[in-house]
């Protein structure tokens, strides 16, 4: 339990401690190993082929930049590697190291300007590995994207309140800067994998950050600042198709099942004679044939049954009328129609009227 405490303790004291201002590292000379190494160590990392003509560009600068160090860099374009390794001049150990973190940014497509800054004394990296962590790839690109943010906003904030380069390129997200903001980018980037928006992260680094100003604080819990997100899941639990009913436990075995020959004690078979028995089975067969005979005769003799006609609609029609025709009253509607416009010139035709035959002569004479 004490060892327990007191890592608890160590931890928190750890999290507590502040650098006093204007104080830093003094940077490992050669006067501190005047020797060098005794043994030759080498790193090699294989890069895409997309990268192989930034690498060509770049590469007098990687080879100065780690000349300094008097580390030796080789670029094999047929197989797609870079190399490095220690020299007899080379004095600084851990020199080797960050030259292996700098081919392994530039191979991860981290461009050379923020790569070379893992040579400093106060800089690390972190490649962090995101490809596993979600099986559905359609998942996997929108919470990478969600990473990103519209137009990379997302990501230039969180690199503003962490003082990292964060480059996210296909499985991976590569981070340079300091150790305190590696450790924030990556509780950021699994959180976001995990379906934790990044936004309430930032949100608590930017309380944080105010925080931290406040020297009175320093020494008190800042829980009581900090927002509480909680994750809800509003989706219905799925349910199973096929639900099985669990049985009530008893203690004693099931029933053994009857065998054949106790069947037949039950029903007395069993005393019958061979001759007996095969007559009974042969019975039994001709009664299932007869069964099954009738059946097919009864589908067969389905093709020729006719099919059921509509009954036809009967024409209602009117019984005549009783009684006989007035042939007066026929006569009259025939008069009235010969005497209509369309029909037939009346009998008696009306004498042409005196205005009439002044107006023909009118226009006789006008005419002339």
């Amino acid at each position: 339990m004490k060892s327990g405490k007191l890592k608890c303790t160590l931890l928190d004291e750890s999290e507590l401690l502040t650098v006093p201002d204007g104080w830093k590292e003094p940077t490992f000379t050669k006067d501190d190993n005047p020797r060098g190494l005794l043994e030759e160590s080498s790193f090699a990392t294989l890069f895409p082929k997309y990268r192989e003509a930034y690498l060509k560009e770049c590469w007098p600068l990687v080879e100065k930049a780690l000349g300094e160090a008097h580390i030796k860099t080789s670029l094999d374009l047929i197989e797609g590697s870079i190399t490095v390794c220690t020299t007899k001049k080379t004095f600084d150990p851990y020199a080797i190291v960050r030259a292996r973190d700098l081919i392994k940014l530039l191979a991860r497509s981290v461009p050379f300007e923020q790569a070379v800054r893992i040579l400093q004394d106060d800089m690390a990296c972190d490649i962090i590995k995101i490809g596993t962590l979600v099986r559905n790839r359609e998942r996997f690109v929108k919470r990478r994207q969600r990473l990103i943010g519209p137009k990379g906003s997302t990501l230039k904030a969180l690199e503003l309140l962490t003082s990292c380069y964060v480059m996210v390129q296909g499985n991976t997200v590569s981070a340079v800067g300091p150790f305190s903001g590696l450790k924030e980018v990556r509780k950021v980037v699994m959180d976001t994998m995990k379906n934790i928006h990044p936004i309430y992260n930032i949100k608590t680094l930017m309380i944080k950050r105010e925080l931290s100003k406040d020297p009175e604080l320093r020494m008190q819990s800042w829980e009581r600042f900090l927002p509480k997100f909680r994750h809800k899941n509003l989706a219905k639990r799925r349910e199973p198709k096929k639900k099985t009913v669990k049985r009530e436990y008893t203690p004693f075995p099931p029933a053994q099942p009857e065998s054949q020959v106790d069947k037949e004690l039950a029903t007395g078979e069993f005393f019958l004679r061979e001759s007996v028995k095969k007559r009974k089975k042969m019975e039994e067969v001709k009664v299932k044939q007869a069964e099954a005979l009738t059946k097919k005769q009864e589908e067969r003799n389905r093709a020729f049954i006719p099919p059921k006609e509509k009954p036809l609609m009967k024409k209602t029609t009117k019984a005549p009328t009783e009684g006989k025709l007035d042939i007066e009253a026929i006569k009259e509607k025939v008069k009235r129609a010969k005497t209509k416009k369309l029909g037939a010139p009346p009998v008696n035709p009306a004498p042409p009227t005196s205005s009439t035959t002044d107006k023909k002569k009118k226009k006789a004479k006008s005419k002339g």
